[in-house]
């Protein structure tokens, strides 16, 4: 599977999820604008050292990002915002798995036209969101209990 971060702008979160991405074998797709350096220590530090084990792709834009997929590339948008739930996302075993910036969530405009591949995860009452390494790996876990056939030991 591949986790995209689209303007991610907390370098530990990028972070976490990197190390995440490594210890499932997710590649790691970062997408526009960054809020932070790659060469930031904070990023190496909260990734640990499996950051030069991850793999990891950088995109100037969601088209350009768009561009790199096939036609028929299983894209999974994931905000709060979204009306259908990430259990119900028809996971494949080679899904894209869309995130949006901390501050902002995906854009609007991407969301409206991806409006039937957007999924939430659901949360309580009085929680605006989750923290967007929460979120990727919630939805990530989820995607890899789905098309797992057998259970995946990757030690």
């Amino acid at each position: 599977m591949h986790i995209v971060l689209v303007e991610p702008e907390i370098h530990w979160n990028t972070g976490n999820i990197g190390r995440t991405c490594v210890a499932t074998g997710t590649t790691l797709h970062l997408v526009g604008r960054l809020g932070f350096s790659l060469d930031d220590k904070e990023i190496r530090r909260a990734g640990l050292d499996y950051w030069s084990k991850l793999a990891l792709m950088q995109h100037k834009s969601f088209d350009d990002f768009m561009r790199t997929l096939a036609a028929d590339a299983s894209i999974l948008l994931f905000s709060t915002k979204a009306v259908k739930s990430f259990w119900a996302a028809p996971y494949h075993p080679d899904s894209y798995l869309v995130f949006g910036s901390e501050g902002h969530g995906l854009p609007e405009s991407l969301l409206k036209r991806h409006e039937d591949r957007a999924y939430r995860i659901p949360i309580g009452d009085g929680v605006r969101s989750l923290n967007l390494s929460t979120a990727a790996s919630v939805a990530l876990y989820e995607g890899l209990r789905q098309t797992t056939k057998t259970p995946r030991t990757w030690c």
